[in-house]
């Protein structure tokens, strides 16, 4: 099942599974009395970000040529960060470069965002894509001067700029992706492919990486896991490959689709 969040043509924000049409079946009542029914189907006025997480975990260099890219040693644990919920962007909407705190290294990455289904604990190796509610594309945006040069050594300030974490278009259930660790994944811009590798390239693959993100730690149902970047990325190219203002960039993940925004300027 591909589950998304949409707007119809009332201005509803529903929930619903895509369907081959084009349209959707909605999947719970709509919440502040909105009055879609379950089963109603519906229209897609507007694809909206197909989950608001509860958290948004995310891993760096989890790929081993992309650690190779970057000059770094393969980590011995995954190495965690977080992206605040300030950065969630709907499919379609724009990725905003930062000019206030002024950023000129905005960086794309193309990840695989996976999606708790259940609260968990303690998980063990082998059970933990019971877990999984589905997976989803995610572009962890990066301003690498405020990562790297300008950030106190810690990631998250170059990582958590509005707009900096684009999802969807849908979460596809863990019925059509068995296997979460042999994916092909793409980033394209303005219509030329710039990363484009497998997720069987994973340091530390989904299972481990549940595994050790809810050890002595509740996630909560709705918790986001960005799965890391494989090699490709802008800072990486010779010369650097930064965003800019009316650039199209666009995430693919086999069997799930893809996620395309375009980039301007903050207001």
């Amino acid at each position: 099942m591909k589950i998304i969040r949409f707007r119809d043509h009332q201005g509803r924000e529903l929930l619903g599974a895509l369907r081959d049409d084009g349209k959707a079946e909605v999947l719970a009542d709509s919440p502040l009395g909105q009055g879609a029914q379950v089963g109603e189907v519906c229209e897609i006025a507007k694809l909206l970000a197909p989950i608001e997480p509860a958290a948004i975990l995310a891993i760096g260099l989890n790929y081993r040529h992309h650690a190779e890219e970057s000059g770094a040693k393969i980590p011995e644990y995954p190495i965690l960060f977080v992206k605040t919920p300030n950065t969630l962007q709907h499919p379609g909407d724009p990725i905003y470069l930062p000019t206030a705190l002024k950023s000129d290294e905005v960086d794309y990455e193309c990840e695989l965002a996976v999606v708790i289904g259940q609260t968990c604990k303690n998980v063990k190796r082998e059970e933990a894509l019971d877990y999984v509610l589905g997976y989803t594309c995610a572009n962890d945006v990066s301003a690498r001067d405020w990562q790297v040069k300008k950030g106190g050594s810690q990631w998250c300030r170059g990582k958590s700029f509005d707009t900096f974490c684009p999802l969807g278009p849908a979460i596809v259930t863990t019925d059509e992706i068995p296997n979460p660790n042999n994916l092909t994944i793409k980033t394209i811009l303005n219509g030329v492919e710039v990363q484009s590798w497998n997720t069987n390239d994973m340091i530390f693959d989904v299972p481990t990486l549940i595994e050790f993100l809810s050890g002595s730690t509740t996630l909560h149902a709705g918790t986001v896991i960005l799965t890391g970047t494989p090699h490709g990325v802008g800072m990486a190219h010779k010369p650097p490959l930064w965003l800019k203002l009316g650039d199209i960039v666009s995430i693919e993940i086999e069997s799930i689709g893809t996620l395309t925004n375009p980039v301007l300027n903050e207001a």
